[in-house]
């Protein structure tokens, strides 16, 4: 990955083809407005996320969980799920409706995701790796990096790797598939 894709990661979009044609100096400077301009955007999202995190927690579960499905996109309640308690994020977790979750999943860090995985209700815990395994499966192999081995064996047990050793030669995962393929 070079310096301009690894600046605009955080974007999850693939980088423009004319930002790859620029000056290395102009690359800068458009990465430097681009990270302004979402700054100003954005600036007060934090305080908002943390302010309903914090509202939420007392509201029951019953209550938040269909408004939420019904009304905030998935990347508003990620964003509040990162400011919440792993255990309260965990809480939520359970009680979402899958594909919603899913959704959600891919706006939280796959550190933070690994972790309430590996708290969240065995059963759901399971429906969602099955779930990813099948619908997004470069998604969930990010997160397996970070589990721990109870929850590794869960993914070890759903997942159909590569036969061939030749197919993981340049493969962003081929450390956790040989992880999970020593488990299999």
């Amino acid at each position: 990955m070079n310096e301009l894709e690894n600046a605009l990661e955080w974007t999850k979009q693939p980088v423009p083809e004319f930002l790859r044609e620029l000056h290395p100096t102009q690359q800068k400077k458009a990465i430097t407005y681009i990270e302004n301009l979402v700054s100003s955007k954005t600036d007060g999202l934090d305080e908002l996320y943390h302010a309903i995190s914090m509202i939420v927690k007392y509201i029951p579960h019953f209550v938040v969980v269909p408004l939420m499905v019904e009304h905030i996109k998935p990347q508003i309640a990620a964003g509040v799920c990162k400011k919440m308690s792993t255990d309260q994020a965990t809480g939520y977790a359970n009680d979402l409706p899958l594909e919603y979750f899913s959704q959600v999943s891919r706006h939280i860090d796959n550190q933070l995701m690994a972790q309430i995985l590996g708290k969240m209700k065995k059963h759901r815990a399971e429906k969602f790796i099955h779930y990813e395994l099948q619908h997004h499966l470069l998604h969930m192999l990010d997160i397996t990096e970070h589990l721990d081995e109870r929850m590794l064996e869960v993914v070890a047990k759903r997942v159909t790797l590569p036969e061939h050793s030749d197919d993981l030669v340049n493969h962003p995962h081929k450390e956790v598939i040989e992880r999970l393929r020593e488990i299999q």
